[in-house]
């Protein structure tokens, strides 16, 4: 599988990362560190409580590293999480649809990260 066919498989944006990567080498090395990052794991264990804060930093993070990678399906989820938890922002979800976005980011994370655990088996 090509790095072309990865995102093609994961619902990526192959010429987002290409624009802000440049190279497939760079690409291909910071989306096999995707799961390794612990970014997800961070926004899973904020999820847990609502704490606004912790939630708020680890969903952006989440969003800029997929930004980044040309995820923009799981960019913009973590996003909506974000703009939620946004400091001064007043909260427009119940805690029960939160839960149900971050259960839908959990579900198209997890895709992600098995389409990469393939791409890299196939490597």
């Amino acid at each position: 599988m090509t790095i072309q066919e990865l995102y093609a498989k994961i619902g990526g944006n192959y010429e987002q990362a290409q624009k802000i990567m440049k190279m497939d080498k760079l690409i291909d090395r910071y989306v096999r560190k995707l799961a390794a990052s612990g970014t997800y794991e961070k926004l899973a264990e904020a999820g847990k409580t609502l704490d606004a804060g912790p939630l708020f930093e680890a969903a952006h993070a989440m969003k800029g590293v997929c930004a980044n990678l040309g995820l923009d399906t799981l960019s913009r989820a973590a996003g909506e999480i974000t703009e939620e938890f946004r400091p001064g922002s007043p909260r427009k979800m119940t805690d029960a649809e939160v839960r149900e976005k971050l259960a839908v980011l959990a579900e198209m994370y997890q895709r992600t990260v098995k389409g990469i655990e393939e791409y890299v088996a196939g490597a």
